[in-house]
């Protein structure tokens, strides 16, 4: 039996909205409706095997909204963002100017003290590669583990990762089968 992984990424919290990084911040009113529209509007994509969410409030908040029983996975977690976490965008641009530009341009580095890039992609290429479950699983996690997750499968050269949009609510959609992972078309099964 093959393994099909549907890796959603979770609504805009409101301090994402306001240019913040996140710090497990749970879903506001307005995620929390997005969520629950995207529940009936794709009923039919979320019929799963299994569902899992990272430990953040906004992913399992999306869990719930979504109508799914999640269990926790440590790997799923959003990069740390060390001494950023919290703090807005434009204020350690005007602080931290250099090392704001040494993160976006080198994979590499983690001058905030937290997660790099490379290091987010290898844990979660780790995850992917010990996966076992198999069937159609849910994921509900955050736009740079599923950016990470498509490196891994493709093989890409982390460099490239800038180059990969994951707006909230999309669904990227992973097989395994003898050959290993494969990234595939987004599905949609509305309702």
């Amino acid at each position: 039996m093959r393994t099909r992984l549907l890796l959603i990424s979770h609504p805009a919290t409101a301090a994402q909205r306001k240019g913040t990084f996140p710090a497990d911040d749970p879903l506001d009113t307005r995620a929390v409706e997005e969520a629950t529209s995207f529940r009936a509007s794709h009923a039919g994509l979320l019929n799963a095997d299994a569902a899992l969410s990272s430990p953040a409030a906004c992913a399992l908040d999306t869990a719930r909204a979504l109508g799914l029983a999640a269990t926790i996975v440590p790997d799923l977690a959003d990069a740390d963002f060390g001494r950023w976490r919290g703090r807005r965008l434009l204020d350690v641009a005007n602080e931290d100017t250099n090392a704001l530009d040494t993160w976006t341009r080198d994979p590499s580095a983690a001058p905030h003290g937290g997660e790099s890039f490379d290091a987010l992609t290898l844990r979660v290429g780790g995850w992917l590669d010990a996966f076992e479950q198999r069937g159609t699983v849910i994921a509900v996690t955050h736009a740079g583990v599923i950016r990470a997750a498509l490196m891994h499968v493709l093989q890409a050269p982390s460099a490239r990762f800038a180059r990969i949009e994951v707006p909230p609510l999309s669904v990227v959609e992973l097989q395994r089968d003898q050959r290993g992972w494969t990234w595939w078309p987004a599905p949609d099964r509305r309702s």
